[in-house]
């Protein structure tokens, strides 16, 4: 994979002096996220859904829970959507208590349940959700079947008691909007807007039944003027209203914000919040404040490397200056937060790893939702995993999940490659994939970096490691 870098600093530099410069950084975010690891939560790796397609990522914080709508990626068949192009034909939501363990309430949405929706254009594309008057109001564009409405896409409207459904489709879209990528904020003074992209951004006051407009549209004012502009998501921080948006200004989008002082704008260009992914042409992101830590939800192509109409959605940690202005976040594979060091961890999700000797493949090219593995294949190789809570209670063994057709040795270390050695695992040679156990032969509680380090010039693959 193209993006290996650590969560806090830029750039990857794969060297042990970097790694341990960068776990000394690692406990300024740690200080953060204490708390959590005291009451045992864990926390994502990249990508956080890892069963099927999803992107777009809408999230939402509802209850004391995170709440993800993203559009739903799926391949295009003869007779089922346009070859090639994105296929999509219904929602799912996932909710989550800590950002690691996603529950997926299955579809709340399809295309053949909204009478107003052409169902054989497989273009459910990127929804919002949002809750009032004791309702949640789930908005979604797609073409309409009827000519009264079509004019490229409309968005609609369906509405549920519950965050995660079932959701019921008002019979027609919301009047007056022609357009994609829905966005809703409710202003610290109660009123709501709708935002959406069609070609530009634009916005218009929704009325308290949040189903109909309030004013007319208006594009907003202050964006970049050449290149394409769409996905907005607005949120409020400090009285400034922010405006994440994707563009493409080159060949493929990049993730810029601007900044107002009331919803409709003007706003003020203020730069690059991620930079552009040369494998994957699009990306569309989503910002919540979630137990004092604020997040960027945004998409890849990391479970199809191939075929950038089939996204996952991804986190990291977003951090603003004192300024106002938002850090640059760099996308990663380890994503954020602490490990339990008793769940089987994907060190392939690795927040750093040496220079030569350590590779990351699919377990199955047929199948990528399996995930990857790590390779070690020379002596000195490694590979580093960060925030691991280990606990106050010594794990019995280090377990792994591992294979070799020569048999090899590899240490286990915390802290940075150098670090102490809690366990050698010597994996035999393998036909195919075996739980290896091992004892430690050193513990040290609380959180550390975790470290595999292979010993010896032979060649292994490993798919997790685990503390029972």
């Amino acid at each position: 994979m193209f993006r290996n870098e650590p969560e806090i600093d830029g750039a990857l530099k794969q060297s042990a002096r970097t790694c341990v410069i960068r776990h000394f950084a690692s406990h300024l975010l740690l200080l953060a996220t204490l708390t959590l690891a005291v009451t045992g939560n864990s926390f994502a790796q990249n990508p956080i859904i890892m069963d099927q397609f999803t992107a777009d990522p809408s999230a939402r914080v509802f209850n004391g829970k995170v709440y993800l709508y993203p559009s739903h990626d799926i391949l295009a068949t003869e007779g089922h959507g346009r070859i090639g192009w994105f296929c999509m034909q219904d929602y799912h939501v996932f909710s989550s208590p800590n950002l690691t363990d996603w529950t997926d309430h299955g579809v709340i949405l399809s295309q053949y349940d909204v009478k107003w929706v052409d169902s054989t254009a497989y273009a459910m594309w990127a929804p919002d959700c949002m809750y009032r008057n004791g309702k949640y109001y789930f908005y979604f564009p797609a073409p309409a079947k009827h000519s009264t409405f079509r004019r490229g896409f409309s968005i609609g409207v369906a509405v549920s008691d519950k965050p995660y459904g079932p959701f019921t489709p008002q019979p027609e879209p919301i009047k007056g909007v022609h357009g994609i990528d829905p966005c809703v904020l409710i202003s610290s003074n109660g009123q709501a807007y709708l935002y959406w992209a069609a070609g530009r951004i634009w916005v218009a006051k929704l009325k308290k039944n949040m189903l109909e407009l309030a004013s007319k549209p208006q594009m907003v004012q202050g964006m970049p003027p050449k290149g394409l502009i769409e996905g907005p998501f607005v949120f409020e921080r400090r009285g400034k209203y922010y405006l994440v948006y994707p563009h493409a200004a080159h060949v493929s989008e990049r993730l810029e914000y601007a900044i107002a002082d009331n919803p409709m704008g003007p706003f003020k260009y203020m730069g690059v919040v991620m930079n552009r992914n040369p494998h994957c042409w699009t990306n569309q992101a989503s910002v919540i404040k979630f137990k004092n830590q604020w997040y960027l939800f945004y998409h890849d192509n990391y479970l199809s490397p191939h075929f950038d109409k089939a996204r996952s959605v991804c986190i990291d940690s977003m951090f603003f200056n004192s300024d106002g202005t938002i850090r640059k976040v760099i996308p990663t594979l380890r994503g954020v937060g602490v490990t339990n060091a008793r769940q089987e961890i994907q060190i392939d999700r690795y927040s750093c790893k040496s220079n030569g000797g350590a590779s990351i493949a699919f377990l199955d090219t047929s199948d990528t939702f399996m995930g990857w593995k790590t390779i070690l294949d020379s002596a000195g190789a490694w590979i580093q995993y960060n925030s691991v809570e280990f606990g106050a209670k010594k794990p019995g063994s280090v377990e792994m999940r591992a294979m070799s057709n020569t048999g090899g040795t590899v240490q286990v270390r915390l802290n940075n490659p150098d670090g102490p050695v809690i366990a050698t695992v010597r994996i035999p040679r393998t036909d195919g994939w075996k739980i290896v156990k091992s004892p430690l032969s050193e513990f040290q509680p609380g959180v550390h970096n975790l470290v595999v380090r292979m010993t010896d010039s032979e060649n292994v693959e490993i798919d997790w490691v685990s503390f029972r």
